[in-house]
């Protein structure tokens, strides 16, 4: 069975479903950034970064720490562990109906050359 919370997988599943908060991930990849270090690699407003920093947070994706005034956030690789999950189960999915095809395939061979 898959692991992880079905909940968990909805929430990282959501906040991947929105090609800015994929890149935004990615810049969070590279360092950590406050939300104004965000809001100015994207020709949005800072409060839809906002919006796109909360839906990624609620998918445990990234969290945030306070800094003084400043809010840093910072991308959290354990949070891609249910999304990772989900997709190797259907890995190994087609890994066995790959491999059993290949069988099929090889017996036939096998049965012509007889």
């Amino acid at each position: 069975m898959i692991d992880g919370s079905p909940g968990a997988v909805q929430g990282a599943f959501r906040a991947l479903a929105d090609p800015t908060r994929r890149d935004i991930l990615v810049f969070l990849s590279r360092q950590d950034m406050t939300i104004s270090e965000v809001a100015s690699r994207f020709d949005i407003t800072r409060a839809a970064v906002k919006k796109h920093l909360t839906i990624l947070e609620q998918g445990a994706l990234i969290s945030v720490h306070p800094s003084g005034r400043e809010r840093i956030n910072r991308l959290e690789p354990l949070g891609l562990k249910s999304v990772a999950d989900w997709l190797n189960y259907f890995d190994r999915f087609w890994d066995d109906r790959l491999h059993n095809l290949q069988e099929a395939i090889e017996e036939e061979e096998r049965q012509k050359d007889d």
